[in-house]
């Protein structure tokens, strides 16, 4: 999606997390001056933060003045609460920078950030981001919808790649939605047809079945599963914005109300206490099941 829009000189990264952090390296790494407020951070942020190279801003309400867009990356709980709280620091700012939440939302809560942000005065983009975080092979991508979509077009290339879906705030959140559907759902099936296999004794048994004849599967679910908890806290609210999205369009919301269910049993595991920067490589399948099942036992 390229554009002749001019670049902006000042981009905000709120918050820089794995995602954040890494989006704010490659701006940076292109020549953009990219900046975050820590302020109440914590101390991995922090670190994040300074391994992308973003300059710090102690505090919200100068960041909106000196900044010319602002990127909300976050987990989709605190979206509301983000925008709100910078909506705030743009009035006490006197300055609208351009709002793109790129978090992940329904359509419905995207629109609600929109009311919160354009209600300050300041232009908004609704985003998606699918794939993973920039510098980890092919170019993450933005889908991006909204009235103006030039200030983030001007990014495309930039490490990431840029994609308008139109001018209907909410497209581009739909499509995260049921983008992760799928990806972040399924994790959640295997994760939850192996934690019955084990409580009703067949484990073993399914295990050896799929490696006959399901291999891509099980290799996937060996592959995939060992590193949920580190993330499974934060995708607890995401699952509950998938569900909220069928439910808007008439779609069955139960089986993205159970994946929220299984993240949150993943969350409660001591693998939770990791980040993605510590995951124990080594740890295996069968033993996150063990631990996730004793957890069920002992609520029974």
């Amino acid at each position: 999606m390229p554009s002749d829009a001019p670049l902006s000189r000042t981009i905000a990264i709120l918050m820089p997390g794995d995602m954040g952090h890494a989006v704010g390296r490659v701006l940076r790494d292109h020549g953009q001056d990219v900046v975050t407020c820590l302020q109440g951070r914590s101390a991995h942020s922090r670190a994040l933060a300074a391994e992308g190279g973003l300059r710090d801003i102690p505090e919200l309400t100068d960041l909106v003045r000196q900044c010319d867009m602002i990127l909300s990356i976050l987990p989709p709980a605190a979206a509301l609460a983000q925008a709100e709280t910078v909506a705030a620091a743009m009035r006490t700012a006197g300055a609208t920078p351009v709002y793109v939440d790129c978090n992940a939302i329904s359509p419905a809560t995207a629109t609600a950030v929109s009311e919160i942000v354009a209600a300050a005065g300041a232009p908004f983009i609704d985003a998606g981001i699918i794939g993973a975080a920039p510098g980890k092979g092919s170019a993450t991508r933005f889908y991006a919808s909204g009235a103006d979509l030039a200030p983030l077009a001007a990014l495309d290339g930039q490490g990431i790649k840029v994609l308008s879906l139109g001018a209907e705030v909410g497209k581009a959140s739909a499509m995260k939605m049921v983008y992760a559907a799928l990806t972040k759902g399924t994790w959640t099936l295997h994760a939850a047809l192996l934690l019955a296999a084990s409580r009703t004794g067949v484990l073993p048994d399914l295990l050896s079945e799929l490696e006959h004849s399901q291999g891509a599967a099980l290799n996937a679910m060996r592959a995939r599963i060992p590193r949920l908890p580190a993330d499974s806290a934060r995708w607890v609210g995401e699952m509950q914005e998938i569900a909220r999205t069928f439910t808007d369009v008439g779609v069955p919301d139960g089986f993205h109300e159970g994946a929220a269910e299984i993240f949150r049993i993943l969350a409660r595991t001591p693998f939770a206490a990791e980040t993605r920067q510590s995951i124990d490589s080594s740890r295996t399948l069968e033993e996150i099941l063990s631990v996730c099942a004793a957890q069920l036992a002992e609520a029974d």
